[in-house]
């Protein structure tokens, strides 16, 4: 095996040097210029240049759980500076093989109605005309590979569906969702289904796009022709719940960063020291597509459920976590409750409200993203700067970069380890005159200057 410092040292010449290229159909599939990714032209709705995505738990969301009354708090999540709202699923719940008392929402009964316990499809058409005035824009969670036992797919089309070695319908094999059961997409009448039923709600719901779960385990062609037809309707911005770059060729603006995620868990719980960093920046410039926007965040609902809130999985690392989601490359994500400090995991197949308050991380917040957003060099793939490493004197405790663009400068350094740390610079753009994110105060930063990070700590230094 590499030593660390190897491995350090490897992986900051690949992010210095090797900037992945576009990528590009084969002759054999040709694909409309406007969806080509490169530098200056991409598949992204020009909205999404510097958007902040908010995923909102319905059901939790509100001591109501409904939409109507997540509508009346657009105009907070406005203030925060959201503008991507991701609902989770609203569909109607399957009843038959149902977990716990309202069964889980990635359980699809009716892909074109809304579940009653949520509201209505007024309801909902309300709730995204809501958001659009107030500059924001909606996504529907969506879960196209599988269904509910009881969807009336299942008795209409028994042969949409996957079938076990038995000759039995399946849920997704080696997971245990048992309360559902997986589509088979060799099937064109399905595909043409699912895709206009996603342009139902885009055409009659007024939504911006869509999540989609578990994206990978759906063919990537489905999801590419999808993208297109919704496109027609109007630009359209889709996440991708995996984690795999192929997904940004023609269908996916944004994919999940897993492996960003992972490594930083695996810093905080001293697993791992910064090399893991390295190793995820290495490969993200080295071999994804400069348009690809990943999704970096402390906390979704899964993690949330089933292995434990952010402040158990990131403990006193996490508000450094917190500030590399909005600094480093990525598009950002806030998850139900984190702006409230919430401490509990969220029951998944039962009713529980999160309970708001108060908290620090409200400010955390939206300093972030008010910062992100007057800094160019800091707004998503492909309009922002990638980073360039800073090498600096504790490589495997302390992570630094710069990001630039034009005159606009980000110097971004994080103590990654249990000790206060006291560094110098050796190579990279890390001379000049800055400003602190946090005092605001000004200070000069050369070669020579020596600079001390507390446990867990971080500066923040622009040259504004």
């Amino acid at each position: 095996m590499r030593s660390v410092i190897r491995f350090i040292a490897t992986a900051a010449c690949a992010l210095t040097a090797a900037i992945a290229g576009p990528v590009v159909a084969s002759p054999a599939s040709p694909v409309p210029e406007r969806y080509l990714p490169a530098p200056d032209r991409n598949i992204h709705p020009a909205w999404a240049k510097d958007a902040i995505i908010y995923q909102l738990n319905t059901r939790q969301f509100s001591r109501q759980g409904t939409i109507r009354a997540a509508q009346e708090q657009l105009p907070r999540l406005k203030a925060l500076g959201v503008d991507i709202i991701w609902l989770m699923p609203i569909h109607p719940i399957g009843l038959q093989n149902r977990k716990g008392s309202v069964g889980s929402p990635y359980s699809v009964r009716d892909y074109r109605a809304v579940n009653p316990d949520l509201g209505t499809l007024a309801d909902l058409k309300a709730f995204t005309a809501a958001a659009h005035a107030e500059g924001m824009h909606v996504i529907l969670d969506w879960v196209a590979n599988h269904t509910a036992w009881d969807n009336p797919l299942h008795a209409q089309h028994p042969d949409w569906y996957e079938k076990d070695w038995k000759g039995a319908n399946r849920p997704t094999p080696w997971w245990d969702w048992s309360d559902i059961i997986d589509l088979d997409y060799s099937r064109p009448a399905l595909r043409q289904y699912m895709t206009e039923a996603m342009k139902f709600w885009v055409r009659e719901g007024g939504i911006d796009g869509f999540r989609c779960d578990v994206a990978g385990y759906v063919p990537l062609d489905f999801w590419e022709n999808a993208r297109l037809e919704l496109d027609a309707i109007k630009p359209v911005f889709m996440l991708a719940e995996f984690d795999m770059r192929d997904v940004h060729k023609r269908a996916f603006d944004a994919s999940y960063a897993w492996k960003w995620n992972n490594a930083l868990h695996d810093i905080a719980i001293g697993k791992a020291d910064t090399g893991a960093l390295f190793g995820y920046y290495s490969e993200l410039e080295s071999a994804w597509p400069k348009s690809a926007m990943r999704l970096t965040y402390t906390e979704n609902h899964d993690q949330n459920a089933w292995e434990g809130t952010e402040f158990e999985r990131f403990g006193p690392a996490l508000n450094a976590a917190i500030v590399l989601s909005f600094v480093g490359n990525g598009i950002p994500m806030i998850y139900s409750g984190q702006e409230a400090g919430n401490e509990r995991r969220l029951k998944f197949f039962e009713r529980d409200p999160i309970q708001w308050r108060d908290h620090p991380n409200n400010a955390l917040f939206a300093k972030l993203i008010t910062f992100r957003k007057s800094h160019a060099a800091l707004a998503n793939a492909p309009w922002g700067a990638m980073m360039i490493p800073v090498v600096n004197s504790a490589p495997q405790r302390v992570f630094s970069f710069v990001r630039l663009s034009g005159t606009d400068k980000i110097f971004a350094l994080f103590n990654f380890s249990t000790e206060p740390q006291t560094i110098h610079f050796g190579d990279g753009p890390a001379t000049g005159t800055y400003r602190d994110f946090s005092s605001g105060a000004a200070m000069t930063v050369g070669m020579e200057t020596t600079m001390t990070l507390e446990p867990w700590g971080y500066r923040l230094l622009t040259s504004d």
